[in-house]
């Protein structure tokens, strides 16, 4: 007897939980290229199915949880490396004389490169503690409504990321600049290889990007 009821409570409760997994809502199915383009960013999908399925149980969206927030502190920690360098780099004079970043076009990008990160620092903060306390439910609900809520959700993750990529290429530029108008013969060499490495290496991350954009477009289909 004890077995019966013990086999009707576990049938019970695997019923409930398939009655409780939601398909996909309608308003995220059609999603412009702009809107794919921020999931593959912030979910590493073009689509929102794959997260939709991890917000069906709490064991899932703690996974989805704790990865966001690893990836946002990240950000946060390089989004404070760079502000310190780019203010170690603003607030002191140039060591040697032939590698001038004192100048106007690079110091304007160091300070460019200083203001972004400390955006960076403040968003990743805030949208860690967003992540710390958000709940199933309410994620649940604030998809469904769709257009400009799903639009906040991705920038949420995706905005603190960006930020620090501008603010490391706007670090990285004016280095550059500063090497080409340098004096130095040498300077201008290693500022030239510095380039070449910077585009190749740039290339392939951003070829991968695409390919597995595409790969996991398909797959989704």
């Amino acid at each position: 007897m004890a077995a019966l009821y013990s086999t009707e409570l576990y049938v019970t409760t695997d019923r409930r939980a398939l009655v409780e997994e939601e398909p996909l809502p309608e308003v995220l199915h059609n999603m412009s290229l702009l809107m794919r383009v921020l999931c593959f960013f912030a979910l590493g999908h073009p689509d929102l199915q794959s997260h939709w399925k991890s917000l069906q149980s709490e064991q899932a969206f703690e996974v989805v949880r704790g990865r966001l927030c690893s990836i946002l502190v990240n950000s946060l920690t390089a989004a404070g490396v760079l502000l310190a360098t780019s203010g170690i780099f603003l607030t002191t004079g140039t060591p040697v004389p032939y590698f001038d970043y004192t100048s106007s076009a690079p110091y304007c990008l160091l300070y460019v490169s200083l203001m972004l990160a400390m955006i960076a620092m403040l968003t990743s903060g805030l949208s860690i503690l967003r992540w710390i306390h958000a709940e199933r439910q309410w994620t649940q609900k604030q998809l469904k409504l769709g257009d400009y809520f799903v639009v906040c959700y991705l920038l949420s993750i995706v905005t603190p990321m960006l930020l620090v990529a501008w603010s490391l290429h706007c670090f990285i530029f004016a280095i550059m600049i500063t090497g080409f108008y340098s004096q130095s013969t040498v300077c201008r060499a290693v500022t030239a290889l510095w380039l070449v490495t910077y585009i190749t290496n740039f290339g392939t991350i951003l070829m991968e990007f695409m390919l597995k954009y595409y790969a996991t477009g398909f797959e989704s289909r």
